[in-house]
């Protein structure tokens, strides 16, 4: 016998908050329900005077219990209308992908409409990660939705590849029923690394056990500033992962470029990057150097060492609100010890992708290590999200760049 439809009632704060369009619903906000729900369950809320108020999936095993898919007026969600919503997703990034730039985010979680999901497309691979179980149960859903997929107006390539990323809190859960992290859900001749083109330059992807879905491509804008910034240059790039931003700035016309990174890994992968450019003159004349070690304890330990530009681009430094304000002292200790590196008029290139650390507190404490280190400095530009990674909602804006000159 069929169950009959999960019906959950809010508090009247958190009415308040899902009529302004926000797209969690978390435990203790729940007032009433009808009955037990199941992961991924459509849960329909209603008001106090039992209208409809949103329809979102159902997560009986997380603090955070429903995502909310759709607010407003009631509507059916069926095949057409996810296929409908996978197509606004995709035309929003009409443009960004052309014959220089094969890899973008096609799906951008909940400011997209896909709570807890995101969707990266390398060339003719896409890679699906997913950080609820909630989608468990739609999974057979989404690659049909996938398979059917055109990609990149207006070539409209079909995706060769689907690969699914599971974040690290549910890969047990969907392990319960076989489903693996790296798992690939269809495409028979999977190339990992995939490599891909942003802005012409050739890299390499790890889609099957990388870090995120083995690529930063919310970087792509600030790459490309550094790259306007490196002519002549001698860069260092702390935090350098597989060398993105030093690829650019080789381009750009950077004498020399150091990679600082903890990861043998990640140095290696910025060497391989490297090499798959060799038909770029630029970048094979730009001398290139890898050094593996902490970048906090090389930038405090060796201030004799001089550059004209220097990327900063650390991991998050505040994974949780408890952890912000210690976050914020060592951000602004870390480019401290950044500029006793700068040579006069160089440059400093600042990120933070903390989500936790507002980007007026990330930016303040770039200005007060620019003023602790008594120089008189420039603001060239502040950046935040990349188009294709749209941040909709408080929770979801975790990226921003500061670019400084110093005398």
């Amino acid at each position: 016998m069929a169950h009959p439809r999960l019906r959950i009632r809010l508090t009247a704060a958190a009415e308040s908050i899902v009529r302004s369009g926000h797209p969690w619903i978390f435990e203790n906000s729940v007032r009433e329900q009808n009955r037990a729900g199941t992961s991924g369950e459509l849960a329909v809320i209603y008001d106090r005077n039992d209208r409809f108020m949103a329809i979102g999936l159902y997560d009986p095993d997380s603090v955070l219990r429903i995502r909310v898919l759709h607010s407003g007026k009631p509507l059916t969600i069926d095949d057409a209308w996810w296929k409908a919503r996978l197509e606004a997703s995709f035309s929003r990034r009409e443009g960004i992908l052309d014959e220089q730039t094969n890899a973008c985010r096609l799906i951008n979680g909940e400011s997209d409409g896909w709570p807890g999901l995101v969707l990266d497309c390398y060339a003719g691979t896409l890679v699906l990660k997913l950080y609820t179980f909630a989608w468990a149960a739609h999974l057979d859903s989404i690659i049909r939705l996938m398979k059917g997929a055109s990609i990149g107006r207006p070539t409209n390539t079909s995706p060769a590849n689907l690969v699914l990323r599971l974040s690290r809190n549910v890969q047990p859960s969907f392990a319960a029923k076989g489903i693996k992290d790296g798992q690939v859900l269809f495409g028979t001749s999977l190339q990992n690394p995939a490599i891909f083109r942003e802005t012409g330059i050739l890299f390499e992807a790890d889609v099957l056990a990388g870090q995120k879905t083995g690529f930063f491509l919310d970087q792509r804008e600030n790459r490309r500033a550094v790259e306007s910034l490196a002519r002549g240059a001698d860069v260092l790039n702390a935090f350098s992962f597989s060398g993105g931003f030093s690829l650019y700035a080789a381009r750009g016309g950077a004498k020399f470029v150091t990679d600082l990174d903890i990861s043998s890994h990640a140095l290696a992968g910025a060497k391989r990057n490297f090499q798959l450019n060799q038909n770029d003159l630029s970048i094979v004349a730009c001398r290139h150097e890898t050094i593996q070690v902490n970048a906090f304890d090389w930038l405090a330990q060796n201030p004799g060492t001089k550059f004209d530009l220097i990327v900063l681009d650390p991991p998050s430094l505040a994974k949780r609100e408890k952890e912000r304000a210690e976050a914020i002292r060592a951000y602004e200790k870390l480019a401290a010890h950044a500029l006793t590196h700068l040579r006069s008029g160089g440059k400093l290139v600042a990120a933070s992708c903390s989500a936790h650390v507002s980007a007026d507190e990330f930016f303040d404490a770039m200005r007060r290590a620019a003023i602790t280190s008594r120089r008189k400095f420039r603001l060239l530009n502040t950046t935040r999200h990349a188009p294709d990674h749209p941040a909709t909602f408080p929770e979801a804006e975790y990226l921003k760049c500061m670019f400084l000159e110093l005398d």
